[in-house]
């Protein structure tokens, strides 16, 4: 460990395994440590007894819910599009030959009472409850404009600047009304509150321009893929491939604790008496001072059907838009099973999130509970969202964001 290195990796997580990956296959002399003994971080999977183990101590699960081994219970489990970023860094660092995909069933969003299909596309849009008769046609115009819209064409913006044109004012010259307006924004652009609307137009358009691509890209029921065996492949993925370029990996590796020169800048990172040397560290924010920046609260839940209203889907995600539930931020709700083997035959995976906006942190999650119908198992978790506080262009740390929804891979990473 007393060696040099170009750039030294704190904590093994998705966007930590990614950047080992890719600056590994940069031929950059990387070294990857993690205080605990698994990788994946915060984006672990869990068989069913250490899933038993972290929420209920030393109890072990009951036998009807099957063999702990066929359980890959992903701790922030996070669907991604099929067209997104993440899928073109798989794709471009061969990472798809360590994977295997599949498509999600259904995307659905929750409006007045209800769980609805997600309209994407003007075909969808005209056959859609969620809107009236007249309403399905202004949609229809806007889908269809988002289609046709290029960077480079000009003809295509329709004499709009939407680097300067609010999502607001983009919506209403549409005509489209506070309903439409809603899933748009967060069923398909997937914005977690409405402070996006007085914001430039032009992210969220590309946002539900990729929405739509990514629906075409598999001609399923949803713009999402998810991994065979959950989301805790693709840390290992990568992690594989930053070693076949060289990178060292080190588990259990405790206290690591960074070290800094006369003029601020890191200089290496020390554990168990020994130092590496680097001038770069990329690291998750437990391993640096932060600040506290929220909660997430969530519920795990172990079922035996799909969730009802949704087509029999056997992944399926649910959006529920903060106004349609008088709150500050979305919920979600994700759901996945045997079709994706992350549980035996029969069982179904599911999960409730959002952040938390009360002291009562449960029972905000009870809208998205109440969806679910009968659960054999409910393990509720509430941990707290940092953020760095340092500035990377001083000392070169550069640490990543803690993960909020189960959206964070669909546009970002």
């Amino acid at each position: 460990m007393d060696e040099e290195y170009d750039v030294i990796v704190l904590g093994t997580g998705l966007k930590e395994c990614i950047l080992s990956g890719l600056l590994s296959v940069d031929r950059l002399k990387v070294l990857h440590m993690d205080r605990n003994d698994y990788y994946g971080g915060e984006s672990t999977s869990f068989n069913l007894n250490q899933l038993w183990e972290k929420f209920r101590g030393s109890s072990k699960p009951p036998p009807e819910f099957g063999p702990s081994r066929e359980y890959n219970v992903d701790m922030v489990p996070k669907f991604m599009m099929a067209n997104g970023a993440l899928v073109r860094v798989l794709i471009h660092t061969d990472v798809t030959k360590y994977l295997y995909f599949k498509a999600v069933d259904g995307s659905y969003v929750y409006n007045k009472g209800k769980i609805h299909k997600v309209p994407a596309t003007d075909v969808e849009a005209l056959k859609s409850p969620l809107m009236g008769l007249f309403e399905k046609r202004r949609a229809r115009k806007f889908f269809i404009y988002v289609q046709n819209y290029e960077d480079d064409d000009l003809k295509t913006h329709e004499g709009l600047d939407l680097t300067r044109v609010t999502s607001k004012e983009l919506f209403a010259k549409f005509g489209l009304d506070d309903n439409t307006v809603d899933f748009i924004g967060h069923a398909l652009a997937l914005h977690r509150d409405d402070r996006y609307l007085n914001e430039p137009a032009l992210e969220t358009l590309k946002r539900v321009k990729l929405y739509s691509e990514s629906l075409a890209r598999f001609q399923g029921g949803s713009p999402y893929i998810y991994p065979l065996y959950g989301l805790g492949e693709l840390p290992q993925a990568f992690a594989r491939l930053s070693a076949v370029y060289g990178g060292t990996y080190m588990l259990s590796k405790p206290d690591c604790t960074l070290e800094f020169d006369e003029e601020g800048k890191v200089r290496g990172v020390t554990s168990d008496g020994e130092t590496a040397k680097t001038k770069k560290v990329v690291c998750d924010p437990s391993y640096v001072r932060n600040k506290k920046v929220g909660k997430v609260v969530r519920a795990i839940c172990i079922m035996n059907h799909p969730i009802p209203n949704t087509n029999d889907s056997q992944s399926v995600q649910i959006i529920l838009p903060q106004k349609q539930l008088g709150r500050k931020s979305d919920m979600y709700v994700f759901c996945c099973s045997y079709s994706h083997n992350v549980a035996p035959k029969g069982k179904y995976i599911a999960f409730v999130s959002t952040e938390a906006e009360t002291d009562m942190p449960e029972a905000e999650l009870e809208p998205g509970l109440s969806l679910l119908g009968p659960v054999e198992e409910t393990f509720f978790d509430v941990y707290d969202r940092y953020e760095p506080v340092n500035d990377h262009t001083l000392d070169n740390v550069y640490i990543s964001k803690a993960s909020l929804s189960l959206l964070r891979y669909c546009y970002s990473c």
